[in-house]
């Protein structure tokens, strides 16, 4: 009977003070709701010192991963021009370019917006982070050549290759009389490396001095290179100037060179870039050159023989309307005697992704421009087209009396310009893939 009574209490007990909480609980969710907000309003704050992932760690839960230091290849911030995409506009545009100023103002990468694909990158090429690790100016890249495998190179005081005699310190050439003694270095293509040296001698050197500009869409980076005689390897000094400017269309791209010696001097200048073939379908990748002619070369070299040959009806003919497939064909072959189309404002060339739905056009718009080097590995999936002032081996004794193979002379206080525009197009209304 006891035991009853006392459960009879116990559940009145209960019932009351469940009525009471009831009756309480909008103080009770108001406390909460306060409770809430006073965590919310801490995290942040600790968040904005960098606390948090401390607090997290404590709290025993797992540290936020921590982020690398930002990489410096060449001992130098990367510049990064960015712009914002173009509300309501469903066509390809250039995003942001990524500038190397410590490794010759090498253009890493181009991002670019393409419809039904999104943001993509087009230049074959490592993250940052990887790529600072390669471009490490030891071993391998002791000369700077690892620009060359990656991004856009700009290859100054000439472009592409020179062959020379064998020298105990690398090779010599010569020009005008004089001896011009340059380092060795590895031949792309793995031929004659060891009497070539490659991409001329700005692929490691860091800028003097950089100037970034913002502009209405998207912005500008200039950098200046002191580099006098090029480490005692070229003829007189010379001041380089390279200007990059971004827009949703187009990239433009300037570089000067002004002699600051006393004696004249010969220079060529390219832009060694290496374009993705984004869908991976190399074959049916198109690739247009103006009108021009082909350098011949010795296939046991690698290097020219000094006969320049039409293109019409060989397999070096990509001069038509929407240029020619790749197919499975290898490219490592230079174009000279370049000429314009009546409408261009200079030689143009292109590379069209069918599958991807866009197409890359680059424009000389530089009249020192006289060849563009197309290299295409028929088992790699990128395209490098390289608008330049010079033949390859320009001081080759190969080369007919009297023929012009590009190298502009420099005296005293004179300056010169290579100039090029990159522009993004679509090919057809069609979605990709939809051929």
């Amino acid at each position: 009977m006891y035991a009853s009574l006392l459960r009879s209490r116990f559940a009145e007990a209960r019932h009351r003070a469940w009525q009471a909480a009831v009756k309480r609980s909008g103080l009770f969710i108001t406390i909460a709701v306060a409770a809430i907000l006073l965590l919310i309003g801490f995290a942040l704050k600790e968040r904005g010192h960098g606390h948090l992932s401390r607090i997290k760690a404590e709290l025993g839960h797992s540290a936020a991963p921590r982020l690398p230091a930002a990489a410096k290849p060449g001992d130098q911030d990367a510049i990064v021009l960015s712009r914002s995409r173009t509300t309501g506009m469903e066509m390809p545009e250039f995003l942001s370019a990524t500038l190397l100023p410590g490794r010759g103002m090498n253009v890493l990468q181009i991002e670019a917006y393409i419809p039904r694909m999104g943001e993509v990158n087009l230049l074959a090429s490592p993250p940052l982070n990887e790529a600072a690790k390669l471009l490490s100016g030891t071993g391998t890249d002791a000369d700077g050549s690892a620009s060359l495998t990656m991004g856009g190179a700009i290859e100054i005081p000439w472009a592409g290759r020179i062959r020379g005699a064998e020298s105990a310190n690398g090779l010599i050439v010569n020009w005008r009389g004089h001896r011009i003694n340059l380092p060795r270095s590895g031949e792309e293509g793995g031929h004659a490396s060891g009497t070539v040296s490659t991409g001329g001698l700005l692929l490691k050197r860091p800028a003097d001095s950089i100037k970034t500009t913002v502009m209405p869409d998207g912005g500008q980076a200039q950098a200046t290179y002191d580099a006098m005689d090029f480490d005692g390897h070229w003829l007189s000094r010379t001041q380089v100037t390279t200007t990059v400017q971004l827009s949703g269309r187009a990239l433009e791209i300037s570089i000067s060179a002004q002699n600051t010696g006393e004696q004249a001097e010969p220079i060529g200048i390219g832009w060694h870039t290496r374009f993705a073939i984004l869908s991976k379908d190399r074959a049916n990748a198109l690739l247009k050159l103006p009108s021009a002619l082909h350098e011949e070369i010795d296939r046991r070299s690698g290097m020219p023989s000094g006969r320049l040959l039409p293109v019409a009806d060989t397999p070096y003919d990509f001069t038509g309307g929407s240029g020619a497939r790749l197919g499975t064909m290898s490219l490592d072959d230079s174009f000279v005697h370049l000429k314009q189309g009546l409408m261009d404002s200079g030689p143009v060339a292109e590379l069209r992704d069918p599958r991807s739905n866009y197409g890359l056009r680059i424009t000389a718009l530089s009249p020192a421009i006289k060849a563009m080097r197309v290299v295409a590995p028929a088992d790699e999936s990128f395209v490098s087209i390289d608008p330049e002032f010079n033949f390859d081996d320009p001081f080759g004794r190969e080369w007919e009396k009297g023929e012009d193979t590009g190298m502009v002379v420099l005296q005293p206080g004179q300056t010169v310009q290579w100039r090029v525009r990159l522009e993004i197009f679509p090919l057809t209304g069609k979605a990709p893939g939809m051929l």
